[in-house]
């Protein structure tokens, strides 16, 4: 996927937000939280995510992902695709949608009810 396919994807979620962060990383929130950044690496296809346990220590160890460096230090579950080959475009497009569920899903109630959750 393309940068610009990755933007439009991210910004396609229901309630999200979007700022530039970071120099010129597309960062994308739901409920002031973060789900995904994209551009924030050695190139601007370059994508992360938060993922579950499980799918972090699956993807950890594949070709064009790795622990996300800043946030994977910190004990957080966050892969990052570099490079090629990375994931299909459905699969990421599958992860950058769980990561968006997982974020959403850890919002306070009352948060939750504003934007239509609960």
């Amino acid at each position: 996927m393309t940068r610009d396919e990755m933007t439009r994807f991210c910004a396609a979620q229901p309630h999200a937000s979007h700022v530039v962060q970071w120099g010129n990383a597309d960062v994308y929130k739901i409920g002031g939280k973060v789900f995904a950044i994209v551009g924030m690496g050695e190139t601007d296809n370059t994508v992360t995510f938060k993922t579950s346990h499980l799918a972090f220590e699956v993807l950890s160890d594949s070709p064009g992902l790795r622990p996300a460096p800043y946030m994977a230090s910190r004990g957080l579950k966050w892969i990052q695709q570099f490079e090629e080959p990375g994931l299909s475009d459905d699969s990421l497009r599958d992860h950058i949608r769980a990561s968006y569920d997982m974020v959403a899903a850890g919002l306070s109630k009352k948060l939750r009810v504003q934007l239509g959750f609960a």
